[in-house]
Formats: structure tokens, C-alpha cells, sequence
């Protein structure tokens, strides 16, 4: 039997401390394509459309893809943003609802809008209304999500990454796939049940990397050969969000025909759940102030590869600004040689750039124009100009291989010995072209300083000499007290950490 199965993208993870919407315009600077042309961009890297299609291809499928839609972290989504997106997918499913068979979601589960806390639960509430109660729903969430009771309610399975960095989108793709398939064909009855925990996140945001929070996902994977139990997904829940659904939770997608198969998913989400909270004090970093970072990559021995500096507080990829200086100001300071700091967004100064010539010698303000007091204000700097480029490139590691990134009018300027790589559009590092394109050669530099919390592991790591990271008391500080929480629910871990039981 041939089945029609609804497919479509739409990622955002928003961070409700961030000033402004994200719009249609930031989706349509990553990613937002229909259809044929989504597929042709994004059907065959490491994405969930193109696990999807796997998937499809294994079991004869026939794939109406209708969008896919992704905008880097940022502020939360607008609703014109929202509806827009949104609509595309319930028009689909409304006007095809006799025809298909079952319906593949690529989400997030920590989007936010300006309406809802609960993105992810209002597309579905949206879906459930015009396609009723009964067509097979699966879902893919980032190992991040703030998975919600409302989510569970109208989705059916729930498949997350189990890899931070992540690279393993195709992979839970194919399985969310394979899950709907089944329930497609009658062989299993899909059901997810949620477990929570009073955190703000996971005490090491889901670092696949350390062994007490890679010990959760091994023994997930191992629990989804038990009977009847179809997908365990681990969210370490998303910090940078003040919202009423805030937190880590186990979510566990089982087959309700097999008979116990409910009790043994409550078991192993609740057990999983508790050792989150029990390792709550666990956790790997250890954040360097600035100017201690700086000092070490003075210091460093980098004949085996670069000093990589993460600028954990200032990620883009958590919403944050990408513009703090605090991390710069320490490296020119320390008088760092043959370094790059990337990136700075920071149109203004990337506009004002660009008005010149390669060569030339300029002065410009740079970064901290969005909030200084978070991460530090504006530094007057005179450099030069290296490189200049429309910011265009092609991705050749784990998690963007294949796929093509836009950091809008792009500059390297050089500062004493460093080459600040400043950029127009939001985006963390996650692959060496995001140097390499630009005239940066990232082996062959003796300290890189980037701009992400975990996933610039994935292709800067296994070059480096050695990784720390630091917090530049950016907007994703780890020093979570910073920022005012007002929906989430109250007593929190860590913001109340002597009100919280043992």
C-alpha cells in the first residue's frame, strides 16, 4: 500500500530576552522555501526533510513537502512571521486532508511568538482543527526543546537529536519516519508521554561530550529496543527563554497496542527525568572570565593547532546578540598575534566597511550597539580592511555540509594581530568556511575566538590544541540571575536554588 504523507520545516528557537521580532525576513535570509525547491536545497544534507525522504523512499511513500522555514535564534517570532509559515502548512493539510495519510513535522519546541508561548503546541492545535483527531501526526524536536503538554496532545511521536553539537538531523528524521510509517500501516499506535523537571535546562545544556550527560542518551538509544518502546528523546530545555513551559523533559513515544508498554514509558521517563535532576550540580564548564582567556591564548603552546576561545555568553546560536566586545577588548589588550575573533554582527560597521577598499586603513565603531550592558559597548577601533564579500558560502562539516550560509556584506578587518570578521546577519560558528570562505584559514591561525557555546566542537575541535570557554556576561550568560525572569514558573533551578528540595 502506498501512503501520502505531508511533510514540512519550520524551526525557530527564540529568546524572549532579546530586543525586537524575528520576521519573515530572517527566515527568508536562512531558509524559506516551498516545496520542490526546498527539497532541492536541503533534500539531500544532514536535515530533517531529507531524513524524511529517506524514510519515504524505504517505505514507497508519496511526499507533498510544503515548506521548509528556519531563522537563526533570535528574538521571538512575529505573529505575521508566524501566521504566514503556519498557514502555508494547515492550507496544505486542509485542502489535501482526504488524500493524505499521515503528517512529518521538522520543529524546534522552543519556538516563542509575540502571541503564544507555545509555538510548536499552536501549529499543532492549528493542524488538529482541520485534520481531526485520528491522522498520524510525528514530530522532530532539537535536543533543546521546551517540550509543552500541549505539544503531546495533539502529536503523536516525538523524535529528538541526540547529539549536542548536533549532527544527527537526517538520522532522527529517518526515525520519526520510520515511527510514522508504522503507525500508517496499523503495526503500532504511537503515544508519547512527558516527564518535567523544575530546571531552568539540563545542568550541561545536553553536551553529548561529557560523559554524565552522554550516559542519558546511550541508555535513551538503548531503552528504544525494549518492546513497545519507539523513541526516547532527552530536551535539555532552553535557558535563554522566560516562559510558562520552561525546562528539560523525557519524552517517551511508545506503542500503546503492546501491552505494558505505558507503564514501562512512564518508568523511563521519570527515571531518566530524575537523574537530570539529581545531576543538577554536574556541570563541565569551566568559564574563564575574559581576560583570563586572553592570557591563556597568549600563553598557549599551539604548534598542534589553534587556541580555540569559545564566547559562550555571546552565541548567536541562543539568541544572543553577537555583538559583545568584552572578549575582543581582552585580546587587544593582551596583544594576541596571528588571531581571529568571528563574528561580529554588526551591520552598521559591515555597511560602513564596505564603503571602502581592500588595503584601505579605517576607524570604526564595532559591536555593542545592542545592549552594552550585556557583554560591553561599542570599541572605537583603527585597522585594516583584508577581505570583502558578500558573505555568501557553501558548508563543508557535520552539521552544515552541503548547505549554503548567508552572513549578508562581510569584512575582515585587522587590528593589531587579530582579524575580526565582521558580518551583517546573525549566525553562530559551526564550519571552518564560515572562516575559510572569507580568506581565513582557520588551521593555520594560532587562536580562534568564536562565537558559539557548543556546536563550533563539531569542526573546530578536532583542529585545536585546546578549547576553553569563557563567559563574556553576553546575553546567554551562564549566570542565568542576570536576566529577569517573569513567566516561569516558580521555584526554578538554579534561580532558587535554596528553595528547591534536595
Amino acid at each position: 500500500m502506498t501512503f501520502h504523507v505531508l511533510t514540512a520545516e519550520f524551526i525557530h528557537e527564540s529568546n524572549t530576552f532579546k530586543k525586537g521580532v524575528t520576521d519573515l525576513r530572517a527566515f527568508e535570509v536562512n531558509i524559506l522555501k516551498e516545496g520542490d525547491a526546498a527539497i532541492a536545497e536541503l533534500g539531500d544534507a544532514n536535515t530533517e526533510i531529507a531524513g524524511f525522504l529517506d524514510a519515504g523512499r524505504e517505505a514507497g511513500w508519496t511526499v507533498t513537502h510544503v515548506v521548509s522555514a528556519h531563522a537563526t535564534p533570535g528574538a521571538p517570532v512575529s505573529r505575521e512571521a508566524f501566521d504566514h509559515i503556519a498557514g502555508l502548512i494547515v492550507s496544505a493539510a486542509s485542502r489535501l486532508k482526504d488524500e493524505i495519510d499521515g503528517i512529518l513535522l521538522g520543529l524546534h519546541g522552543s519556538m516563542v511568538t509575540t502571541f503564544s508561548d507555545d509555538g510548536e503546541g499552536e501549529l499543532l492545535v492549528r493542524l488538529r482543527a482541520v485534520v481531526g483527531p485520528d491522522l498520524p501526526i510525528a514530530v522532530t524536536l532539537d535536543l533543546h526543546a521546551m517540550a509543552s503538554p500541549a505539544m503531546m496532545a495533539h502529536g503523536d511521536a516525538f523524535v529528538s537529536y541526540k547529539t549536542y553539537p548536533h549532527v544527527d538531523m537526517r538520522e532522527t528524521g529517518r526515525h520519526a519516519g520510520r515511527i510514522l510509517d508504522a503507525a500508517m500501516r496499523g503495526t503500532a499506535k504511537p503515544r508519547t508521554l512527558r516527564a518535567h523537571r523544575p530546571m531552568l535546562e539540563e545542568a550541561n545544556a545536553g553536551r553529548t561530550d561529557v560523559p554524565v550527560t552522554a550516559a542519558l542518551y546511550a541508555d535513551a538509544r538503548a531503552h528504544e529496543a525494549e518492546p513497545g518502546i519507539l523513541a526516547v528523546s532527552i530536551n535539555a530545555g532552553f535557558a535563554e527563554a522566560d516562559t510558562a513551559i520552561v525546562g528539560p523533559t523525557v519524552l517517551v513515544t511508545h506503542d500503546t497496542a503492546v501491552p505494558g508498554a505505558a507503564e514501562r514509558a512512564r518508568a523511563i521517563a521519570e527515571g531518566l527525568a530524575d537523574r537530570i535532576w539529581a545531576g543538577r550540580f554536574e556541570v563541565a564548564n569551566d568559564f574563564l572570565t575574559v581576560e583570563a582567556a586572553a592570557a591563556r591564548a597568549r600563553d598557549a603552546d599551539t604548534a598542534e593547532g589553534p587556541f580555540v576561545i569559545a564566547d559562550y555568553a555571546d552565541n548567536p546560536g541562543a539568541g544572543a546578540y553577537g555583538d559583545a566586545t568584552a572578549l575582543l577588548e581582552a585580546m587587544i589588550d593582551a596583544r594576541l598575534e596571528d588571531a581571529v575573533f568571528a563574528p561580529v554582527i554588526d551591520p552598521e560597521a559591515a555597511a560602513l566597511l564596505h564603503r571602502h577598499a581592500v588595503g584601505d586603513v579605517v576607524t570604526v565603531a564595532i559591536g555593542g550597539k545592542n545592549d552594552p550592558s550585556f557583554g560591553g559597548g561599542p570599541l572605537i577601533l583603527t585597522g585594516r580592511i583584508r577581505h570583502l564579500s558578500d558573505g555568501v558560502y557553501l558548508g563543508d562539516g557535520p552539521i552544515l555540509g552541503g548547505i549554503h550560509g548567508n552572513l549578508g556584506p562581510t569584512a575582515v578587518f585587522r587590528v593589531g594581530g587579530i582579524d575580526i570578521l565582521v558580518v551583517t546577519e546573525a549566525e553562530q560558528m559551526l564550519d571552518r568556511q564560515q572562516l575559510a570562505a572569507f580568506g581565513i584559514d582557520p588551521t593555520r591561525r594560532k587562536v580562534l575566538a568564536l562565537k558559539s557555546m557548543q556546536h563550533f566542537r563539531a569542526a573546530f575541535e578536532p583542529i585545536a590544541s585546546t578549547v576553553v570557554v569563557c563567559d563574556s556576561g553576553a546575553l546567554a550568560t551562564p549566570q542565568a540571575a542576570r536576566r529577569p525572569y517573569v513567566k516561569a514558573p516558580r521555584p526554578l533551578w538554579p534561580l532558587d536554588r535554596d528553595e528547591m528540595p534536595a
